[in-house]
């Protein structure tokens, strides 16, 4: 071992050794919290609450174990500063710095400082580590006058890095964050970032990174109010998984659109016409009129309430009044019921009393304001007048609503007149069909305009503080009387004063020490809060969202806080985005920044090279991100005859998972050829170390070999075919294959040709770096 690495080496035990002592102090003092007995209730609170922030604190300083340290900055005022996952402090009086956090301020020369502009640095020290072992050291000075050259500049953390074998979960990016990626990262907190990037820059990673950062930097406000992350499919959520906690960091809630409203499940499917259609923004109007068509009589003959015997009747222009006062309080439908229900019982109370409370004679009232009152009391306890009610302005809830409006061709029509007869026939479904995740947003549009008629829970709620605080009032007269009529006449004046629970606390707020509290993490509250106002919100792959899906993201983020990060050019969903600009602009205007990624550090040149030829036939006017590296391998094609397609690609994949540098495998294809290629694939591959899955779902992920297959297939299967085919062949780190039937691929570039018969016998190119 030469002098740099023992030298690192000593000072990476010493930074082992205090974080071990930290965990120790943490895990005794969470010890003794959760030891705590003979605690009230309120004591009992307390301890939920600081064991909570203990085992945080814990959770923080396990997941710093793996590449605890990883560089070193010596200034050029002879400061020496040692950057990792976490600030380590010496434990002294002085509290000196061991390790600073990477997303301190003073870590951040490590990731921008060149030659050129050396933010006052002369050496960077790159630390590469196993364990608790340094394996490698590297320095670059920066003393000299011109800039290192980009390529030239790349750490070999971050080539090791590229070059490592995927293992089926994203890892975090800390030791080996570009200039580029910095700069996004540590953006300004207001407001809405939109990252561009094309494929494999970064850009998930520079988003989950951009959240841990806004944690650090904003801890206290976005812990509460927890950070979303939103992602386009539960495979990529698994995929990501690791990041943050790995970070440390839990005050995150991610989830798919789909996941976004509490008590749903929305894992049925439908035509993609369909979902296209319900992303539409004309839906937001269809279900304003689905609402406003269950308040009031439907037609114009008025109403009619039987009543003891005999009918009590509303005429159509007095149902209209007490429809309009009702929307004129601008309340949510279900909040407006009682006092629709108000309004109502006076009504059929007054023409209770016109029919037998006015004189023959002079056709003026015989009853009094207490008859009245008399008579609304018996309306309303009356289940006819209940039905009547329910009819005239139902309790609905968004489920309810929207199974109504798609399983009636009549109410469909009466709300959406805008649409053909043949768009109002893509809605239509059984009234019990499952939930889609078209179908979330549009319930997150109802819930909005129904609201919640919570006034029996209010009313509940507050009859047991009032018994609360009588109980409490009960126990402190108790205490008090305890001590005895003449207390003050017994006292010694040289004695101190005794003072009782009576003096100390009042019945209200003894009460409060007793009220149940929620103790749950703030991600889990968020997560079955519909409502719930997030801090901060990522929205990845978001060319994907529809309309409709953004106004619930919207909803979910009224600070307007977010971090947009997508690629136009991958836009494959019908509904998707065409432009970052008429994306947002309902929403925000044109207040965004744009951020783009230039660099594409996923794809070797020789994959990139296929996929910008891909690209340019979806946006001449787009330009690819620049690959920073070559494997050598150049990418290939298979044609075998239809009826060998699936045996082939199973072979093939195979093959990839037995050649050099194997890892794991991804087979992206039509959709409606997934079933047959699953089960050949589970015949001829290790289990575990192929997927194989249609370019949607692919999105967001790597593999360090891909086979697309039926590369036509995959074209004609979507009207943003071009984009899906363009998301198949970006999702490789090393090799890339095509297997197709007939013709060559009409959308791709000319690729070396293998004969099936040689990918069996040869298997796969090696790859290396080139």
């Amino acid at each position: 071992m030469d002098e740099a690495r023992r030298s690192e080496q000593h000072y990476l035990t010493r930074l082992y050794g205090r974080l071990d002592a930290l965990r120790g102090e943490t895990q005794e003092r969470l010890d003794s919290v959760l030891a705590a007995t003979g605690l009230g209730h309120q004591g009992l609170a307390e301890r939920d609450v600081a064991a909570a922030e203990l085992a945080r604190r814990l959770n923080r300083l396990e997941s710093a174990e793996t590449g605890l340290c990883f560089g070193r900055l010596d200034m050029r005022d002879e400061e020496r500063r040692y950057i990792g996952r976490i600030g380590i402090l010496d434990g002294s009086a002085e509290c000196e710095p061991l390790l600073i956090d990477w997303r301190a301020p003073a870590a951040r020369p490590f990731y921008v400082a060149t030659a050129v502009s050396h933010e006052n640095v002369r050496r960077r020290r790159h630390i590469r580590t196993r364990g608790r072992q340094v394996i490698g050291v590297q320095d670059e000075e920066l003393e000299g006058t011109a800039e290192i050259s980009g390529d030239g500049a790349l750490m070999d953390a971050l080539l090791d890095a590229l070059d490592a074998a995927r293992t089926g979960r994203m890892s975090d990016i800390v030791a080996t964050i570009q200039a580029e990626q910095d700069e996004i990262i540590r953006s300004p907190h207001a407001g809405v970032l939109v990252v561009q990037g094309g494929p494999g820059t970064g850009k998930t990673a520079v988003a989950l990174h951009r959240a841990a950062y806004l944690l650090y930097t904003h801890r206290e406000r976005l812990a509460r109010s927890v950070v979303l992350v939103i992602g386009p499919s539960p495979t990529f959520l698994r995929y990501i998984g690791d990041v943050l906690p790995a970070l440390g960091e839990t005050s995150v809630l991610t989830a798919t659109v789909a996941e976004l409203f509490p008590g749903v499940r929305a894992v049925g499917a439908e035509p993609s016409a369909t979902a296209e259609l319900k992303g539409r923004p004309v839906m937001a109007e269809v279900i304003a009129a689905a609402v406003a068509a269950r308040q009031g009589p439907s037609g114009e003959e008025g109403f009619e309430v039987p009543h003891e015997g005999s009918v009590l009747r509303l005429g159509p222009e007095e149902c209209r009044r007490l429809r309009d006062t009702a929307r004129s309080w601008r309340l949510p439908h279900n909040e407006a019921r009682p006092l629709v229900h108000e309004l109502f019982l006076d009504a059929l109370a007054h023409r209770h009393a016109e029919r037998y409370g006015t004189d023959v004679i002079d056709g003026s009232s015989l009853l009094t304001e207490a008859d009245l009152e008399t008579i609304r009391a018996e309306l309303d306890g009356s289940r006819e007048v209940a039905a009547a009610l329910e009819e005239f302005w139902p309790l609905l809830s968004p489920q309810r609503l929207l199974a109504e409006l798609f399983s009636s061709p009549a109410r469909l029509a009466a709300a959406a007149p805008g649409l053909t007869p043949a768009e109002r026939a893509l809605l239509l479904r059984g009234p019990h069909r499952r939930w889609t995740p078209a179908d979330v947003p549009l319930l997150d549009e109802a819930a909005e305009l129904l609201g919640s008629d919570d006034s029996a829970a209010r009313a509940a709620a507050a009859a047991e503080r009032e018994e609360r605080v009588r109980l409490a009032q009960e126990a402190l007269d108790v205490a008090l009387g305890s001590r005895g009529t003449d207390i003050e006449d017994d006292v010694d004046p040289g004695e101190a004063e005794e003072l009782s629970p009576f003096d100390l606390v009042d019945a209200e707020t003894l009460a409060e020490r007793h009220e149940e509290r929620d103790h749950r993490e703030q991600a889990r509250r968020a997560a079955a809060d519909r409502t719930w106002a997030f801090g901060h919100v990522v929205v990845d792959e978001a060319q994907e969202l529809s309309a409709m899906a953004w106004r619930l993201v919207m909803r979910r983020c009224p600070a307007r806080s977010l971090t947009i990060v997508g690629d136009i050019a991958q836009t494959g969903d019908p509904g998707g985005a065409p432009s970052w600009e008429r994306m947002l602009a309902p929403h925000v205007g044109r207040r965004f920044r744009l951020a783009e990624l230039s660099v594409n550090y996923r794809l070797p040149a020789e994959i990139a090279e296929v996929a910008a030829h891909v690209l340019r036939r979806i946006d001449p006017a787009r330009t690819a991100p620049r690959a920073v590296r070559a494997t050598g391998v150049r990418p290939w094609r298979c044609a075998v005859p239809p009826e060998r397609l699936t045996g082939a690609v199973a072979e093939c994949a195979a093959r990839e998972c037995a050649g050099q540098g194997a890892g794991l495998v991804g087979v992206i294809a039509p959709a409606a050829r997934l079933p047959e290629l699953r089960a050949a694939v589970a015949d001829a591959a290790p289990a575990g170390r192929v997927e194989v899955l249609d370019p949607r779902t692919a999105k967001g992920l790597e593999y360090d070999a891909v086979l697309v297959v039926d590369p036509d297939g995959i074209v004609a299967e979507s009207p943003r075919g071009l984009s899906d085919l363009y998301v198949a062949l970006t999702r490789a780190t090393q090799r890339l294959g095509v297997v197709h039937s007939g013709r060559p691929p009409a959308d791709l570039p000319p690729l070396r040709r293998v004969a099936a018969e040689e990918l069996r016998a040869a298997g796969p190119p090696a790859s290396g770096r080139g």
